[in-house]
């Protein structure tokens, strides 16, 4: 079955092997249809959602990759899991390792071995990319794969598999982490964002899924085509395909977050395990003692040391999590800043032994795009710092959402887009005028937690504090605080941010009137007084009496907003 020709690029040449050796080997087969550049076009619509699903706005951005035809239903998901197969584990961290353990000379002759025997794959588009990305920031997707191949797509053996808790192979392949990293041109820091693996989302090509099913649906799909082109090789049929897939959920992610990606990289099960095992394990801290039969997880309180099969049980669990999969999301974080500070200390820097390991065990587990200049990477990063290097999560609505695939997660694209529109790197917003006196800034403060009081109490703070007084109320439920001003009244938000000491983002928007500041108080809302009264109780969480500080008490299932996680420090997690 052949594919149609791509909005006037031209048919395809014949398909031919998508991966090769960096430094040489099997040749790169063409790329798929170019991306757009900076902003991206509008892509064609995808095939309508199946079962009557709602429909979803659109940023423009690149195209599906182009498909065979498909019965108007599309295909079914991929088999129910297993539930004793290893769900979350899978955190991008080989590639992580690859570019900090680059940041200093110690690593520097490892690091070019280590470019000379790594895996690529031709998924990112000839506009996106280069030296210095046009948009002033490097936009990076990592992605764990729950793969049970190795990076040339040779299968794990049956002793490797159950090591790993995998179970048997039942033809499903999801991508349980995704990871959005932006870089600035400047290499000044480095901002990842997790995207929740049930974060329900548009699929180019498939309608409303969740966002870790966009991988599998594309190469399940291709898979079928290249058997019915006459495809055996097992190991062509998993590389070919795997572009495929790749393709898609880039093309997923480039919609979701209105960013063109420059660079992907994945890691598989293997990785995961090797990896950790090769630097002697990552501090971790738990502010509770945890036990879990499904992942494996049995953990002590406080700091501790844990590699390999610890290691996946502790970014795996979600069960007896205060918020599920949220919580595991940022296990996952504080693991890879664990890993990041790790890789750049002295201990394993200037250890031959260990970075031979480390970049043995890369060399097995990760694929990266075609065309990507890791050591020219390397040298734009040397001068990061692990306090430079931050760790957050898109904006959730609501963490059960109920939908035709299940529970998932609701999110809302605008958010989204937003969120990652004001992190480092974006292209600067017109220039804000400095802030006026704070008697002539008039704050706003509306209650969007279900914490009783939270705006009345907040809002008088503020008026002590010399704001004018504006209107209190309450606003439409949502998971993150915002402060919203004027076009070009940033400055005035920063003041009362400032005087809330909370990390809140702030955004520009033409509905709030001149002179204004909009204060929107979500669950995750925080002051800094709360965050150390909090730690000066060594860990106890619970709110004291009422104020504006107690917003700790929030909803069970709510994103708690703390401080980014970075890798500077442990950070103690649920």
């Amino acid at each position: 079955m052949e594919y149609p020709p791509r909005d006037g690029r031209g048919d395809r040449r014949p398909p031919r092997p998508w991966q090769e050796r960096a430094g040489g080997g099997r040749s790169v087969p063409p790329r798929g249809t170019p991306r757009a550049g900076r902003p991206a076009p509008p892509r064609r619509s995808p095939a309508p959602p199946p079962d009557d699903e709602p429909t979803v706005r659109h940023r423009p951005a690149r195209p599906a990759p182009a498909k065979s035809a498909r019965p108007a239903k599309s295909p079914p998901p991929p088999p129910p899991r297993r539930r004793g197969s290893l769900r979350g584990p899978k955190v991008a961290l080989a590639v992580v390792s690859a570019l900090v353990m680059s940041l200093t000379g110690y690593a520097w002759a490892a690091m070019q071995g280590l470019v000379e025997g790594l895996t690529m794959a031709d998924v990112i588009s000839e506009e996106a990319g280069g030296d210095l990305p046009a948009d002033g920031a490097r936009d990076i997707l990592l992605v764990g794969m729950d793969s049970r191949t190795d990076a040339q797509g040779n299968p794990l053996s049956e002793e490797m598999l159950a090591k790993l808790r995998a179970g048997v192979s039942d033809g499903e392949l999801n991508t349980d982490t995704l990871i959005f990293v932006r870089i600035p041109n400047d290499g000044s820091k480095a901002v990842a964002v997790s995207l929740p693996r049930d974060s329900y989302v548009d699929i180019p090509g498939y309608g409303r899924h969740k966002i870790n099913s966009a991988y599998a649906r594309a190469k399940f799909d291709a898979m079928k085509r290249l058997k019915e082109e006459g495809l055996t090789d097992q190991r062509e049929l998993e590389v070919r395909s795997n572009q495929e897939g790749a393709k898609t959920l880039i093309a997923t992610v480039e919609q979701l977050t209105g960013a063109t990606i420059d660079n992907y990289a994945s890691i598989n099960l293997l990785g995961f395990y090797d990896i950790t095992r090769a630097i002697g394990g990552v501090e971790v801290c738990l502010k509770e003692a945890t036990s879990d039969p499904y992942s494996g997880a049995d953990f002590k309180a406080g700091r501790q040391t844990i590699a390999g099969f610890e290691a996946l049980a502790f970014v795996r669990q979600r069960h007896g999590l205060l918020r599920g999969d949220l919580d595991r999301v940022v296990r996952q974080q504080v693991f890879m800043a664990g890993l990041a500070r790790k890789v750049l200390s002295a201990g394993t820097l200037a250890n031959p032994g260990k970075l031979s390991d480390l970049t043995e065990a890369i060399k097995k587990s990760v694929v990266l795009n075609q065309g990507w200049d890791i050591l020219a990477f390397a040298q734009q990063l040397k001068g990061l710092t692990g306090g430079q290097i931050q760790f957050r999560t898109i904006p959730v609505e609501n963490p059960e959402y109920e939908t035709d695939d299940g529970t998932a997660i609701q999110i809302d694209p605008d958010d989204v887009r937003r969120f990652v529109g004001n992190m480092a790197g974006a292209p600067p917003a017109e220039q804000s005028k400095p802030a006026p006196p704070k008697g002539q800034i008039t704050v706003d403060v509306h209650n969007a937690s279900g914490i009783n009081g939270l705006a009345g109490d907040v809002s008088a703070t503020l008026t002590e504090q010399g704001f004018a007084q504006g209107e209190v109320g309450n606003a439409t439920s949502r998971s993150n605080s915002l402060v919203r001003v004027p076009p070009g009244e940033t400055a005035s938000g920063r003041e009362v941010v400032k005087a809330l000491r909370a990390d809140i983002e702030i955004e520009e928007s033409s509905s709030v009137p001149a002179g204004h500041v909009d204060v929107l108080l979500a669950p995750d809302y925080s002051p800094q007084e709360a965050q150390e009264d909090s730690a000066a109780q060594t860990g106890d969480t619970s709110a004291g009496s009422a104020g504006a500080g107690q917003a700790a008490q929030a909803p069970a299932r709510s994103p708690a907003k703390e401080p980014p996680i970075t890798a500077e420090g442990v950070t103690c997690v649920n």
